[in-house]
């Protein structure tokens, strides 16, 4: 079948396609965590002294006793039996962006020849995966390939039901023989541990003598695409690059505004209710959905939770979103620009630190003024952002990324925090070495009786700030759709960590000879000298803000990967990780090519998609579009009629235009001849993507000029809208 034959034959398949139902009877109560083996399932299962050991850990971190782990064991794969398991895996996180299962039966012959179930503490504690195939940035060679898993009691075990049976799934860490995490959960593990030991020793120059341990929190938004499956099975960069490497813009886009929040469509509506759902089962309390800007462009946010388990089931979620969508018929998006034209997808990271004792630290109560605990914690936050704002934009690195950041659409790839108007003005005050109050938002009070008045928030949303503050927490807006959470959240908390340690040294020296007041506003105006620079609630997209950023407060631009990626070698990264012990040199260093490595292999296999689709379904519709052209402007001419030539030439111009920049692209691609990694990168941002750029702009014009009836590849007014 032609190329356009299967476009044309996609199109016919989606309007006649009949519309899935989905009827879930069951409430919420009955579906809640039914495939989560949480501390109540154990609870039930196992004895009050064991039981209380593993809470012990759960809640705390407390060391597990290997004879505990073994009743747990046996109590988790009688209930993973009882849901219809015949096997169990060690699920774990490498370092890229997926998520890696090794599958074991629950299965042991015994000395008659019989097969019995069977599932110990040491199968639970301990898996072993090969820990070179996975990237891993030289810390294991093929001849050198021992790695390890280890069970994760802190985050719950679960059933996952797929079309091939159940599996009991045990989040995990994975580490190398020598010890070194080729993981994102352990640095997440670690960043935590750090935050928690730093946090407490401001709580308690600050007077608190009970102190719970403190945890992150996180609470992602999730944004995507779909596109039905018949299109998407017709485009080969879809389906390999996650993102349209041509397609000309339709007359109708996002431009009318009309789609955000816009009326469910009747399928995807199905889809969602059927895939949260899905998410319930699981323990994933997914709490909003809606449409978002683009035109097939969605999002879903679950409330907030413990870092290390919202981290995992981030994963979880993205995993089954994938999942669940091609049962629907669609293939899901999770590429950060998938479309050009329209607006790309993020991942809203909110976070926030807290514990049992003194509750959200970055709450900052009606009288933010007054709660000198509150203040302290996020002026940690202000002088983290500042100094680590390069290692804030190397976590969110990705080639993906690198195409949302700084459009007007997204925050820009300057670091910056945004407070609000209370906020700032409190900052401002203790900057100039006072203490004196702050305003609240009034009331909103429309002048209608049957509209009730209530309190407005004392600050505006500001969508332009990459790290925004919003009410309770701070939300990190400039985190790939595509990426982990693990990597910015590390990032976070070990900044928070060095600057709780900053202000812990500062506080204790002032504490000396100040009150506690006193000496709160000593050390925040000292922080906010050095570090208030950061502090920015103006159009983060314009021109004039990213000329101030850089020249007048010296923020860094770092709107590409290559840009990004080199500063997490800098001393100032290396010293931060080595401080908190988050991450050892080799450690940090292996991440570095790992990442880098991601990059560069992402533009090449994007270049080569390039020309692939270029020289394949492109060229050849193009050629036959400029035959017949030619062929009837020459039949023409026969008959005495004059045609205008104008479009053949106009076809044949652009032709010539893809073919040279594909030429050009080959010949690049093919070098790998680099001094080292990053001359790589800059070779794939400097050269090969403006290439790309170059290959789009002819197709994209052939796009617009070819008969639709030749045209190979589902265009962008088809695929966005859904039916």
């Amino acid at each position: 079948m032609s190329g356009n034959q299967t476009r044309l034959q996609a199109i016919e398949q989606i309007t006649n396609r009949a519309p899935l139902s989905f009827n879930m009877t069951e409430s919420l109560n009955q579906i809640w965590a039914t495939d989560v083996f949480n501390l109540q399932k154990m609870e039930e299962a196992i004895s009050k002294k064991a039981y209380k050991a593993i809470k012990k850990t759960v809640q705390t971190g407390a060391a597990l006793d290997s004879a505990t782990a073994d009743i747990v064991a046996a109590a988790m794969k009688d209930w993973a039996l009882s849901k219809g398991a015949k096997f169990f895996s060690h699920v774990f996180y490498p370092m890229t962006n997926i998520t890696a299962e090794k599958h074991d039966a629950f299965i042991l012959t015994n000395s008659e020849g019989n097969a019995i179930n069977e599932f110990t503490g040491s199968l639970l504690i301990k898996g072993e995966p090969d820990g070179s195939s996975f990237p891993n940035g030289s810390l294991r060679m093929t001849n050198a390939a021992r790695g390890y898993t280890a069970w994760d009691p802190t985050s719950p075990a679960y059933i996952q039901h797929t079309s091939n049976g159940a599996t009991l799934m045990i989040p995990s860490v994975f580490m190398s023989w020598t010890g070194e995490a080729l993981d994102k959960k352990i640095p997440l593990l670690r960043s935590n541990a750090a935050m928690n030991t730093a946090a407490k020793k401001v709580l308690s120059l600050m007077g608190e003598t009970e102190i719970a341990d403190l945890n992150s929190s996180a609470g992602p938004e999730q944004e995507y695409f779909l596109v039905d499956e018949n299109f998407a099975n017709a485009r080969p960069d879809l389906l390999l690059a996650g993102r349209t490497l041509f397609g000309a813009a339709p007359a109708k886009g996002q431009q009318f505004d009309d789609h955000y929040f816009g009326a469910i469509p009747a399928r995807v509506q199905v889809f969602m209710q059927d895939f949260e759902d899905k998410l319930y089962k699981l323990g994933i309390p997914a709490k909003t959905h809606h449409n978002e800007v683009a035109p097939g462009q969605f999002e879903i946010a679950p409330y907030y939770g413990a870092a290390n388990v919202g981290a995992d089931q981030q994963q979880l979620l993205m995993t089954m979103m994938k999942q669940t969508a091609k049962e629907h018929g669609f293939l899901c998006l999770l590429h950060e620009k998938p479309f050009a034209g329209v607006n790309g997808s993020g991942k809203h990271v909110n976070w926030s630190v807290g514990n049992s004792t003194q509750g959200n630290l970055l709450d900052p109560g009606k009288t933010p003024h007054d709660n000198l605990q509150f203040l302290l914690f996020c002026g940690a936050v202000i002088r983290g952002v500042h100094k680590h704002g390069p290692l804030l934009r190397a976590v969110i690195a990705s080639a993906g990324n690198d195409h949302r950041l700084g459009a007007n659409e997204a925050p820009p790839a300057i670091l910056s925090v945004y407070l609000g108007d209370q906020l700032e003005k409190v900052f401002e005050d203790i900057k100039a070495g006072k203490l004196i109050g702050s305003t609240d938002g009034g009331e909103m009070d429309l002048g209608l009786s049957q509209i009730l008045n209530f309190d407005r928030d004392p600050g505006d949303r500001n969508r332009t700030s990459p790290f925004a503050f919003t009410g309770n927490r701070f939300e990190f807006r400039a985190v790939g759709s595509e990426q982990s959470v693990s990597g910015p959240l590390v990032a976070m908390n070990t900044m928070l960590a060095d600057s709780l340690d900053w202000i812990a040294e500062k506080l204790e020296a002032a504490l000396k000879t100040q009150d506690q007041t006193a000496a709160v506003i000593t050390v925040l105006k000292e922080l906010m000298e050095l570090h208030g620079n950061a502090v920015f609630g103006g159009d983060g997209y314009s021109s004039e803000w990213h000329e101030m950023a850089v020249k007048e407060r010296g923020l860094l631009n770092l709107p590409t990967s290559a840009d990004a990626l080199p500063h997490l070698m800098s001393d100032e990264t290396k010293g931060l990780f080595e401080r908190t012990g988050v991450l050892s040199a080799v450690e940090l260093e292996s991440r570095y090519e790992v990442y880098a490595e991601q990059y560069n292999l992402a533009i090449e296999v994007e270049a080569k998609l390039v020309s692939d689709i270029a020289t394949t379904k492109i060229y050849p519709a193009a050629i036959a579009y400029l035959s017949d052209l030619t062929h009837t402007t020459a039949t023409s001419l026969d008959l005495g009629i004059e045609l205008d030539t104008s479009i053949a030439k106009k076809v044949a111009e652009h032709i010539n235009g893809l073919m040279a920049a594909v030429a050009t692209i080959d010949v690049e691609v093919a070098k790998h001849d680099f001094a080292d990694v990053e001359a790589h990168m800059r070779h794939s941002a400097d050269v090969i993507c403006p290439l790309m750029a170059e290959a789009r702009l002819h197709g994209d014009a052939l796009e617009m000029l070819v008969a639709d009836d030749l045209w190979p590849l589902p265009k962008y007014q088809e695929m966005l809208f859904i039916k």
